[in-house]
């Protein structure tokens, strides 16, 4: 049995929920009703409402005989955490499912090697060319479906739910929530709708969904339907604290290493971004190499290098194999950085965005800079 949760809901909530509504709801199951307005930006074939493409996706579900859940390349935790939770919610209705990244090889992050449901993940190419019904969780634009791209799109439906600002709306039917902090909570919307209840191995999916995307609850977009739905999830008995633990507070010996190179080599200029200042450095790929680190190991370093109180944004690039450069950047609250790496091809959340560059360092960081005014 899973030993843990998922959490998280979003600004759909109003912020004015009573302590009392919150604590109605804590026994596991879900409240009768979704709390607050539903997402304001879901649109769905020919414009429909809401309601109806939520209609139409229950409808899609019902009649489907397969269903392929994808989520990106190199997934995250709310990346994977949503789609084995819906995998495991859709099994459990009788459904056939398969859950896959269109990555190759496919790595799954030790940080989330706990997640329950994984015996659904199948590798890209056994995905059907021509598949019935694909859903896809946290994909923020085509580029990031990698190696599904073509299958998904020759689906006869596609379904997307995501969270990011900068997603440009693709597929058949779209439920796209700016406003949700984790794409988890609009599984979380979606199992409610389907009647599935909670249970210890969804619940633990969810909340590291949530848990994720909402840096342990610590990022603006958190609200009050957050910590009420990390309270649902609770209460079905999972163990947050060993979530937690696997999630932040787990690496390996090399990775203090490469951290520690990696401090040594940042740069503070507190001229950039108008004067409010940034925190940067890099990783080369032989430090992974000669430490025997994975790229996904590092992800947590940007949340060290963004502790300067000196410095509004803080950016890190690591370099993969073929030398291009992965930039992961964050913000305490000024600077909008999904505009700003809109601009070098990327995107992502407001203060928390991501690019890809092939060039050098130096290049990339003035890239950025510039980017940032």
């Amino acid at each position: 049995m899973a030993t843990e949760p998922a959490a998280a809901g979003s600004a759909r909530a109003s912020v004015t929920i009573e302590v009392t509504d919150a604590l109605a709801v804590l026994p596991g199951q879900r409240a009768q009703s979704p709390l607050g307005a539903p997402p304001s930006c879901a649109d769905g074939p020919a414009g429909a409402g809401f309601a109806e493409v939520w209609e139409q996706v229950l409808a899609e579900i019902g009649a489907a005989g397969e269903i392929d859940l994808v989520c990106h390349i190199t997934p995250d935790g709310d990346a994977l955490g949503s789609a084995l939770a819906a995998g495991l919610a859709l099994r459990s209705l009788g459904h056939r499912v398969r859950v896959s990244f269109g990555d190759d090889p496919q790595i799954i992050p030790d940080s989330l090697s706990f997640l329950p449901g994984q015996e659904l993940i199948v590798p890209a190419a056994e995905l059907p060319d021509r598949p019935e019904l694909v859903i896809c969780f946290d994909v923020a634009s085509e580029g990031r479906l990698g190696l599904l791209r073509e299958k998904a799109f020759a689906a006869r439906v596609l379904v997307v739910l995501d969270h990011h600002a900068s997603n440009p709306g693709f597929g058949t039917h779209r439920i796209i929530d700016p406003g949700a902090p984790a794409t988890a909570v609009l599984v979380d919307e979606l199992l409610r709708r389907l009647r599935v209840p909670l249970d210890q191995d969804i619940a633990t999916c969810l909340y590291t969904g949530v848990a994720s995307d909402t840096g342990s609850f610590k990022y603006p977009g958190t609200t009050p339907a957050t910590h009420e739905l990390a309270g649902r999830l609770l209460a079905t008995g999972i163990r947050q604290d060993l979530i937690s633990r696997r999630l932040w507070d787990t690496s390996s010996f090399g990775y203090l290493k490469v951290l520690a190179a990696a401090l040594d080599r940042a740069v503070y200029e507190p001229d950039a971004a108008g004067g409010r200042g940034l925190v940067w450095t890099w990783v080369p790929y032989q430090d992974l190499v000669l430490f025997s680190v994975t790229v996904e190991e590092i992800e947590g370093l940007i949340d060290v290098l963004r502790k300067p109180a000196e410095a509004e944004v803080a950016l890190v690039l690591k370099q993969d194999p073929d030398g291009t450069l992965r930039g992961s950047c964050r913000a305490k609250g000024a600077v909008d950085l999904a505009a700003v790496c809109a601009e070098l091809g990327g995107g992502g959340h407001t203060f928390q965005a991501g690019f890809s560059l092939r060039t050098d360092v130096l290049s990339a960081v003035a890239r950025f800079r510039a980017a940032l005014g």
